[in-house]
C-alpha cells in the first residue's frame, strides 16, 4: 500500500498530540495516511503496553488511517543507529510515502529528539539503492526516498516554519487525544498522576493549538518546522 503521508512517532499518542489535526484534514481530502509508532510507550507512567495499544487502534480509526503499525523498538532505549535504521527504513520502502511526518528535532522528552534524528536518516538512507532491506518474506524492496520530511511540534515551544489550519478537525483532534484513556485526564483514574494527566495539559494544548492557529488567522492549528528548504514553483501556491 502506497502512502501520500507517514506519520512516524516514537511513542504511541505522540501522532495525536503533535499532528492529528493534520492528519484528519488530509483524510479528508482524500489522502492516504497511515502511522508507525516506533515503540509502545511500555516506560509511560500510566497504563500498560497492551492497552496503549488498543487505545491506538481506537485514534486510528477516529483519523480514518490507512494502516497504524508498531515497531516494537524499545522505549527510552531507542538509539540512531544501524540497527534501527534498518528497521525504520523497511516501512519507509514498504509504504513509500511522499510526506513524512517526524518528532520534533529537540524536546522535553529526550526520546523525541533521538527519534527525530533516527527518522531523519532513515528517509534519506531508504533512499540508496546499495542498503538491502527485504519484506518478511524475504522480497527484496525498492529504495525510496521521501519529497519532504517535516517536525511536527510537540511540548517544549518551537518556533514553527509552517502552520496547518485545523480549526474544522479541533473536535476530532481532541477525540483522538481522548481516546489514550489511561494516559490524560481522567477524574474516576486510580493510576499516579503524571506530567500529561492534569486538567492543565489539556488546557496546555488548546492553548497552544489556539495561539498557533492565531499567527495564521485561524481558530486553531498545528506547526512544522522544515528540514530543508521549501521548493516553490508558484508563489500563488503558497
Amino acid at each position: 500500500m502506497k502512502l501520500d503521508i507517514l506519520v512516524l512517532a516514537v511513542h504511541p499518542d505522540d501522532a495525536e498530540l503533535g499532528c492529528s489535526g493534520t492528519i484528519l484534514a488530509h483524510v479528508a481530502q482524500g489522502y492516504k495516511v497511515g502511522i508507525i509508532d516506533l515503540t509502545r510507550g511500555e516506560l509511560g507512567t500510566r497504563g500498560t503496553p497492551q492497552i496503549r495499544v488498543a487505545e491506538a487502534e481506537v485514534a486510528g480509526k477516529i483519523m480514518g488511517l490507512a494502516v497504524r503499525q508498531n515497531a516494537g523498538m524499545r522505549d527510552g532505549f531507542l538509539r540512531n543507529d544501524e540497527q534501527h535504521q534498518l528497521q525504520l527504513m523497511a516501512y519507509i520502502r514498504r509504504y513509500q510515502p511522499e510526506i513524512v511526518l517526524a518528532n520534533a528535532p529537540e524536546d522535553r522528552h529526550p526520546d523525541h529528539g533521538r527519534a527525530a534524528a533516527l527518522q531523519v536518516d532513515a528517509c534519506f538512507l531508504a533512499g540508496l539503492r546499495m542498503i538491502e532491506t527485504r519484506e518478511a518474506d524475504g522480497t527484496l524492496q525498492t529504495a525510496w526516498r521521501p519529497k519532504k520530511l517535516y517536525h511536527y511540534v510537540q511540548d517544549r515551544y518551537l518556533k514553527p516554519d509552517f502552520v496547518v489550519d485545523i480549526s474544522a478537525h479541533w473536535e476530532q483532534k481532541l477525540a483522538t487525544i481522548r481516546a489514550f484513556k489511561s494516559q490524560f485526564f481522567d477524574p474516576n483514574s486510580s493510576e499516579p498522576n503524571s506530567y500529561i494527566s492534569s486538567p492543565e495539559f489539556m488546557d496546555f494544548l488548546a492553548a497552544r493549538s489556539q495561539e498557533m492557529g492565531h499567527t495564521i488567522g485561524a481558530k486553531y492549528g498545528e506547526g512544522f518546522i522544515k528540514n530543508q528548504q521549501l521548493q516553490v514553483h508558484n508563489l500563488l501556491n503558497l
